[in-house]
């Protein structure tokens, strides 16, 4: 298939027609920060609360942000009903307890990512929020970019022909007593960076018939410093993946087919561009600006809004079945490696 003359325009709708919801921020740390940001940037939501483990701590939110309240216990913050929805931004290995926190209370609830620790975590989270009628979604915000859109368009249009090849990395270098160091909070590139290109090659090509996966260990053997993932496809089609919390890595990725390639500018899960080129070296280009988290994080926000206001309870551009599907692959990736977190045991 020949390239089209032009790339379709991305479909996401203007976050600022989203309809306006109450927000309670559930942590107080880096991401529960950028998400803020973004929420109040560019989005009419309204971040009404902040709930933290002490009352200083969440003051010293609310007062950055100039929130209406701030509370020191996620009980009080999820019991509030000027609330209709919780963003939990807390450590990886408490997301599970969190969510099911706020669920329990009747609220809406967007987890950050990872979901949870493993796929029964992402399930229980799953079954609570049917039980009590609510939305749950996992704020893995790359996918609700603009520029993921594009490619979802490319992809339904068969432009890029049968897909073979996945590639994809996310590697940062870490030092010191950084959280994603600490084994007590579920640390490691697995649930960090690696499900980011996890969660991509699984959007790409579904779930996998076989997972191999390889790692090397930090060198006081506390969390794994980097990891290697294979999975392989009933039709022969490959996802290679890597992580890494030893070094910077290029954290780039492209799907290649029998037609054509998509190559990602890194770091690909963010906004950035992407070149679409063929076998006849024909090629389109997407350009946009790097804005990072806090120009990017609202549109998984607005999108939950969008969906609660229609009465539904799964979100088509990241459903909690694919948020699952990640952690079974993730779940099978650690089991191989030996990675068991404390709260497993």
């Amino acid at each position: 298939m020949a390239l089209p003359d032009a790339l379709p325009a991305p479909r996401v709708p203007d976050p600022m027609t989203a309809p306006s919801l109450r927000w309670g921020i559930l942590g107080t740390g880096w991401i529960a920060d950028k998400f803020t940001q973004a929420l109040q940037a560019h989005t009419r939501q309204k971040v009404v609360a902040v709930g933290s483990r002490s009352q200083s701590g969440a003051d010293r939110f609310a007062q950055r942000f100039d929130l209406p309240a701030a509370v020191g216990s996620y009980d009080d913050l999820v019991q509030r009903d000027d609330v209709d929805v919780i963003y939990v931004a807390t450590p990886h290995n408490h997301h599970h307890e969190d969510a099911l926190r706020a669920i329990g209370a009747g609220k809406h609830v967007l987890v950050e990512k990872p979901i949870a620790l493993n796929a029964a975590q992402a399930r229980d989270i799953a079954a609570a929020a049917a039980r009590a009628d609510v939305m749950a979604m996992e704020a893995l915000w790359t996918m609700f970019l603009p520029k993921f859109d594009i490619v979802r368009q490319l992809l339904a249009n068969g432009v890029l022909g049968r897909i073979h090849t996945v590639f994809a990395d996310h590697g940062q270098h870490f030092e010191g007593d950084h959280r994603i160091l600490r084994r007590d909070l579920a640390g490691g590139p697995t649930l960090d960076l690696l499900t980011y290109p996890v969660a991509f090659a699984n959007w790409v090509l579904g779930a996998p018939r076989e997972v191999l996966a390889r790692t090397t260990w930090t060198p006081n053997g506390e969390v794994t410093g980097q990891t290697s993932v294979l999975l392989m496809q009933d039709d022969g089609a490959q996802a290679m993946l890597h992580s890494s919390v030893l070094s910077r890595t290029p954290t780039a990725a492209a799907i290649c087919g029998e037609d054509a390639m998509i190559a990602f500018d890194p770091d690909f899960y963010v906004p950035a561009g992407f070149t679409v080129s063929d076998n006849a070296g024909a090629s389109l280009r997407h350009d946009e600006p790097e804005v990072a988290h806090t120009g990017g994080l609202h549109y998984q926000a607005a999108q939950l809004a969008w969906c609660i206001a229609a009465g539904e309870r799964s979100c088509t551009i990241r459903p909690l079945e694919e948020s699952i599907q990640t952690m079974v692959i993730l779940d099978e990736a650690r089991r191989q490696i030996g990675e068991i977190y404390p709260e497993e045991q």
